[in-house]
């Protein structure tokens, strides 16, 4: 939506498709996942969803009008999210090991994330 709306018209869809979204900067909005037990392969899912959130974001804000007041509260839950799943990636257990580094990469370096013209990195 937000590469076929114009800012206004994007935050007021997004306000419609994301009504909980904080005006207020809280980043427990979007907490990241808690995983309990990392030799489960299963969290991996989880895990890569939680990288997948600052990308996200980097696609949500270019959209929005550059005063609107939830981009504080997507920075606040990009930058938790980044960190968690910066943090997950060990070589303790290959079920994260392997895979979620390359989420981990992009996540890092912002490749194949659509800038705001459309161009990717």
């Amino acid at each position: 939506m937000r590469r076929v709306l114009v800012p206004n018209e994007f935050a007021k869809w997004l306000t419609a498709f994301l009504p909980g979204l904080p005006k207020d900067g809280r980043a427990p909005w979007l907490e990241p996942a808690v995983v309990s037990d990392p030799s489960d392969p299963s969290w991996r899912i989880w895990m890569a969803s939680t990288s997948a959130g600052p990308g996200c974001s980097r696609v949500l804000r270019p959209g929005l009008p550059p005063n609107d007041a939830r981009l504080q509260a997507i920075r606040a839950a990009a930058a938790s999210h980044r960190q968690a799943g910066v943090a997950a990636v060990t070589g303790a257990h290959y079920e994260g090991g392997h895979w979620l580094g390359t989420f981990a990469v992009y996540l890092v370096t912002g490749r194949g994330l659509a800038l705001a013209g459309g161009v990717s990195k």
